[in-house]
């Protein structure tokens, strides 16, 4: 998957934080009129009707208002077909989100995760809290300035509507606040390609989980870090990070070309790695007891290009899943002493920048490509290869080329086996629905706008994503990263 230049990343752009309005300053000629708020004698009541609320006449104001309204149009803008004209600009219908927020960083990030917390599952309260890691991109010239940011995104608050009349004032109170970004950084020398998150409980149930993370980076290093220390230090005020505590645990170095391949496995606690880079390699680098990472340096090779994407299995431990610039994917069996792919499947023209394996539905697996196109395929329908060569793709269960760009980043919604995220080079984040049936009447109606398939429930403008997550602990939770920063949003389709 190509990188964009650092430097594309940097257009300036300013925006109005959640909550933030245009403040008018007040006349100071008019203060005077004001000055005894609970004088004895009132207007009447028909007189503060017609002098409306600036003391003008109701009609006289209106008109002056529609006079220098800005022109809106209301028409549906779809990204990659749809195009700005001079002096336009995109704003998003905020009545579809029940929460919307961005955040900038000094340097934009190609990559990040979501790390899982303390504060409970299924949270569905406001203001609502967030942890998250991720890297960098620097400036090729300022390369040193890199870093791995352990984030605290709080304060993220509901949107703000005109509500029921009976709704509890209190509760209005604690739902709305201003996002807060809380970050603590380890030094990095290089790019962050890809980064990706591992966590097992402590022995002691009262301590934080064990948190780490690896790294890969621009000069072919990947780089485990162990941040529990970061993550605790934003709940205990005063913690200081020790220098040694942000050095990494390990730095292997294994690879001899750059790599976007990262994947923790979920089924072994300790710390089970997979690293794929551009040369088409393949690694497994585990955590012995003591804490000691080995690397099993007979790599597993098969793919005729870079290794874009890795996925281990969710039920099966010993099993993993590649994705390439080669069009294929292949799967794999850590046990095999040949190193060889046990099924190698076609499953497009193009480059396979990425995927994700359904953790509901563990024989689902979704691709996305560069020539725009995802779709998901049925793992019971793959057979195995011979003699490493790759079989002809049996028939998807779902595809769709909606996207006209690449596709960046692909992920399963967390509890729903249907539902699927969907990051492209055209600028947005979508959202679908796969349980929408094609020959439903209603759900083939999407509003008299063309070439839009009935199962696309969202459409997210996001300039530059680069990868989306959901959390898994906030349903229906998505979190982006590109050009302009992290996006936090939650639709209320889903």
């Amino acid at each position: 998957m190509a990188k964009r230049p650092a430097e594309e990343l940097y257009a300036p752009s300013e925006s109005l934080k959640k909550g933030e309005r245009p403040v008018q300053l007040q006349n100071n000629d008019d203060v005077g009129a004001f000055e005894d708020e609970f004088e004895d004698e009132f207007e009447s009541e028909d007189e503060i009707f017609e002098a409306g609320v600036d003391g003008r006449p109701d009609i006289e104001r209106e008109a002056e208002e529609s006079r220098d309204a800005m022109e809106v149009d209301q028409q549906t803008f779809i990204p990659g077909r749809s195009k700005l004209k001079a002096g336009e600009s995109l704003s998003p219908d905020t009545s579809t989100y029940e929460m919307l927020h961005t955040l900038s960083t000094t340097w934009p990030c190609l990559s990040f995760d979501v790390v899982m917390d303390s504060l409970g599952d299924n949270r569905k309260t406001y203001p609502a809290t967030l942890y998250a890691v991720a890297g960098t991109q620097a400036e090729s010239t300022r390369a040193k300035e890199n870093e791995l940011m352990v984030m605290k995104l709080s304060g993220l608050s509901r949107m703000d509507r005109d509500r029921d009349e009976e709704s509890d004032d209190d509760d209005d109170g604690d739902e709305s606040s201003e996002p807060i970004l809380e970050t603590k950084s380890i030094p990095l020398t290089s790019t962050t390609n890809r980064i990706r998150a591992h966590q097992y409980p402590q022995s002691d149930p009262s301590k934080i989980s064990t948190t780490f993370t690896a790294t890969m980076t621009e000069a072919a290093e990947v780089l485990i870090h162990d941040i529990t220390p970061h993550l605790s230090s934003f709940d205990y005020p005063g913690t200081m990070i020790t220098p040694q505590q942000s050095k990494p645990l390990a730095t292997l170095k294994m690879h001899k070309a750059e790599g976007y391949a990262v994947d923790w496995s979920p089924l072994v606690g300790q710390g089970r790695l997979l690293t794929g880079d551009n040369e088409g390699k393949i690694f497994v680098t585990t955590c012995e007891d003591g804490g000691r990472w080995t690397t099993d340096n007979r790599p597993f090779t098969g793919h005729q290009g870079s290794v874009e994407d890795v996925q281990w299995s969710p039920n099966e431990k010993n099993v993993f899943a590649s994705a390439s610039s080669d069009g294929t994917v292949k799967v794999w069996d850590v046990r095999s002493k040949s190193r060889k792919p046990a099924v190698s499947v076609t499953v497009s023209s193009t480059d396979v920048n990425v995927m994700s394996w359904s953790h509901q539905t563990a024989h689902l697996l979704a691709t996305g490509a560069d020539d725009g196109e995802w779709a998901v395929w049925d793992l019971r329908q793959w057979k195995p290869s011979s003699n490493n060569t790759s079989n002809p793709a049996p028939k998807p269960v779902a595809s769709f080329n909606f996207n006209k760009e690449q596709i960046t980043s692909i992920e399963w919604h967390p509890t729903d086996d249907s539902i699927v995220a969907v990051a492209a080079g055209d600028n947005t984040l979508t959202l679908w629905d796969l349980a929408v049936e094609l020959d439903d009447e209603e759900s083939r109606d999407t509003a008299g706008v063309q070439d839009v398939p009935p199962q696309l429930l969202f459409v997210h403008y996001m300039e530059m994503v680069k990868e989306c997550h959901w959390h898994p602990q906030i349903p229906g939770c998505v979190i982006g990263t590109g050009g302009g920063g992290f996006g936090v949003f939650k639709t209320i389709s889903v």
